[in-house]
C-alpha cells in the first residue's frame, strides 16, 4: 500500500497528503513541499501511514525535504514581512476609506505573493490599495475576501465551551451546518446557545450529529412498551452520549437500558416461549418410546 503523510501549512487549516519520498517523518516535523503556490513550509500533522490504493488522490505530491535552520530562517522573516505588510494595508484602508477589514496576512515561502485575506459585506474596489502595495515591497499583491466563518478560524479565539474555537483545532475542510442537526440532538433552538463567535450555527453541532442520527435508527421510539429486568416500562427519552435508553417502570422510578440489553432480553423471552411450545412434544414423544408403552401395544396385537 501507498505510504502518506498529513500535512497542513497554517492552523487550522486543511489537511494536505504528500508523499514522503522515503523520509520518516514524526508528528510535528516541519518540512518543505511543492504545491500549486510554489515552494512552501508545512508541518506535519499524521505521521508515515499506509493507505489503500483507491483511497489516494493523486496526483499525489513528495515531501522535497526536511525544514533546514535556512528554511526555518526564513520562514522568520516572511512572518516580519507580513506583519509590515498588514501594518502598512491598514493604513492604506483608512487612508482611501475601504469598507474592509483585514483579517491575515501570508507571505509566500519563496517570497515570490504577498497574501491578504479580507472580510467585507460588499464588493470592494482596492485596485489602488493593490497598486501601493505592489509599489512597496516589490512583490505580487493577492487580496482574497473571506467569510465570517473563515474569518473566525483566521483570528481564533474561545468558545461557549471554554475551549479553544473548534475550527482552529481541528484541521480541514469546514462542512455546512445546519438547524437539522440541532434538532435531532433536542438542543435548545435559541441562536444565542447554538450560535458560535463568527454568529453561524456551531460547528460542533456536526460532529455528534451522525451518532444521534444512527442512535434514534436503531433505539425504539418514545413511548415504546419494553421488557427490562425490573419489569416492564416505556422509553421516555435517550442519553445518546452513554448509548442509553431512560425507562419510566412506574413509581417514579425511571432506568436506563441499552437497546442491546433490550434485544437480548425479548430473544430470551421468545427462546423461552418456544421451550414453553416444544415441550408437550418432546414428552409426548418421550411416552410413547417408554417400555410400559410398547407392552401395551403388542397386548392389543
Amino acid at each position: 500500500m501507498p505510504e502518506l503523510v498529513e500535512i497542513v501549512f497554517r492552523s487550522g487549516g486543511k489537511v494536505y497528503s504528500f508523499d514522503p519520498a522515503g523520509l520518516k517523518l514524526d508528528l510535528g516535523d516541519q518540512v518543505i513541499v511543492r504545491t500549486s503556490r510554489g515552494m512552501e513550509l508545512g508541518k506535519v500533522v499524521i505521521a508515515n501511514h499506509e493507505v489503500p490504493e483507491p483511497e489516494v488522490i493523486t496526483p499525489l505530491e513528495k515531501v522535497v525535504r526536511v525544514a533546514s535552520a535556512a528554511d526555518q530562517s526564513t520562514a522568520e522573516k516572511n512572518e516580519k514581512l507580513a506583519a509590515r505588510a498588514a501594518q502598512v494595508c491598514e493604513e492604506k484602508i483608512k487612508e482611501y476609506g475601504l469598507g474592509m477589514r483585514l483579517i491575515n496576512t501570508e507571505v509566500v515561502f519563496d517570497g515570490s505573493k504577498i497574501i491578504l485575506s479580507f472580510f467585507s459585506e460588499d464588493r470592494v474596489d482596492f485596485r489602488k490599495l493593490v497598486e501601493d502595495l505592489a509599489k512597496k515591497f516589490r512583490t505580487r499583491i493577492e487580496f482574497r475576501q473571506v467569510g465570517v466563518r473563515d474569518e473566525a478560524r483566521l483570528i481564533g479565539g474561545y468558545g461557549p465551551c471554554g475551549r479553544k474555537m473548534c475550527c482552529t483545532m481541528f484541521a480541514g475542510d469546514q462542512q455546512p451546518v445546519s438547524i437539522k442537526m440541532a434538532k435531532e440532538q433536542n438542543l435548545p433552538l435559541n441562536p444565542m446557545k447554538i450560535s458560535g463567535i463568527c454568529g453561524r450555527l456551531m460547528c460542533c453541532l456536526k460532529y455528534e450529529y451522525d451518532c444521534y442520527k444512527e442512535f434514534k435508527d436503531k433505539a425504539p421510539r418514545k413511548g415504546t412498551a419494553v421488557k427490562t429486568v425490573h419489569g416492564e416500562g416505556r422509553v421516555v427519552d435517550y442519553c445518546v452520549p452513554r448509548e442509553k435508553l431512560v425507562i419510566d417502570i412506574g413509581e417514579g422510578k425511571q432506568i436506563e437500558a441499552s437497546v442491546e440489553e433490550l434485544e437480548a432480553l425479548v430473544t430470551a423471552a421468545r427462546r423461552e416461549e418456544r421451550r414453553a411450545l416444544e415441550q408437550p412434544e418432546k414428552e409426548q414423544e418421550a411416552a410413547e418410546k417408554s417400555p410400559a408403552k410398547r407392552r401395551r401395544r403388542r397386548r392389543r396385537r
